[in-house]
């Protein structure tokens, strides 16, 4: 793809998640996207089954999960593995679930995953489409800051006979950061009504079932169903929840491979997660990507 097509792409995408808050892009469209990045097809490939390396979830039984911190650094002009750090979210984050405010453990993601040319294409993707735009603040993130944190999620959901696989327990949230990226993996015996994923007003009461939401504060819905769908939401301006997963043959598990990116600020000193918010590199398991650029963003408001 040349370049001048794959700015306009890009530039596409911008506009919507500008204009609408959120973006959902086609799966075909991000895999020509990533390959003209530098993603492989054998990379492109291998992200199609990297879940089935997946340890357990500390906190879900339906779930099983790694996650890595990364760093956007647009006066380096690069994307970089961070150290290992724990996880929180909060009430305060708009997340209310059994486990919020605890501090969870991951296993984290390892190179099989941050290696790969596609996952890497996605980093950039993402950073080309919000860098330079203007969101509603978070309280306690540092906004005079010029680096963003990204911590990635690789989640699979589970549903058999014995247990129900819900992509968000905890019903209407956000995800306490600026700039939220959910790309579908696959999935494996999940019906066709499973893993919708409604976008929510911001009165809209955290915490509620995705089906006993207010209709008239859902902005919009969509559904990962093809390799690589991907929704980019700006999470202090939208709510979302998603429905359950359900498998169409209740005799065999069904499940759903996704990859969120949870990008923000830096947090401040009075922030509940200030002492998990290390710019330090990863000691073990390092990576640097170029985030490559396409002319100037767009002013947006």
């Amino acid at each position: 793809m040349p370049n001048d097509t794959l700015a306009s792409d890009i530039a596409e995408i911008r506009s919507a998640y500008v204009r609408d808050r959120f973006a959902f892009v086609p799966g075909a469209t991000v895999v020509r996207i990533v390959r003209a990045l530098g993603a492989t097809d054998e990379d492109l490939s291998r992200l199609g089954t990297v879940s089935d390396a997946l340890e357990s979830d500390p906190t879900l039984p339906f779930r099983k999960t790694r996650t890595g911190r990364f760093g956007f650094d647009p006066v380096a002009m690069e994307v970089r593995r961070l150290e290992f750090q724990p996880f929180m979210l909060s009430t305060e984050d708009d997340f209310v679930r059994h486990d919020a405010g605890k501090v969870r453990i991951f296993d984290e993601i390892r190179d099989d995953l941050q290696q790969n040319t596609a996952l890497q294409a996605l980093f950039v993707l993402k950073f080309m489409v919000f860098d330079g735009m203007r969101v509603e603040h978070r309280p306690r993130l540092d906004y005079d800051s010029d680096r963003w944190v990204c911590t990635l999620l690789n989640v699979r959901t589970t549903t058999t006979r014995d247990l129900v696989g819900e992509p968000a327990l905890e019903g209407v949230h956000s995800d306490g950061v600026d700039h939220t990226m959910t790309t579908y993996l696959g999935s494996a015996n999940m019906t066709e009504d499973s893993a919708v994923t409604f976008l929510h007003e911001m009165d809209e009461k955290n915490g509620t079932r995705w089906h006993d939401t207010d209709p008239a504060l859902v902005r919009a819905r969509a559904q990962h169903r093809e390799f690589l769908d991907t929704c980019l939401i700006v999470d202090h301006e939208l709510k979302h929840s998603v429905s359950t997963l359900n498998a169409a043959d209740p005799d065999r598990p069904a499940t759903r491979d996704l990859l969120a990116f949870l990008t923000r600020r830096p947090v401040s000193a009075s922030h509940h997660s200030r002492d998990f918010d290390s710019p330090a590199p990863h000691p073990d398991l390092p990576m640097t990507v170029p985030l490559r650029a396409f002319g100037e963003p767009a002013s947006v408001a």
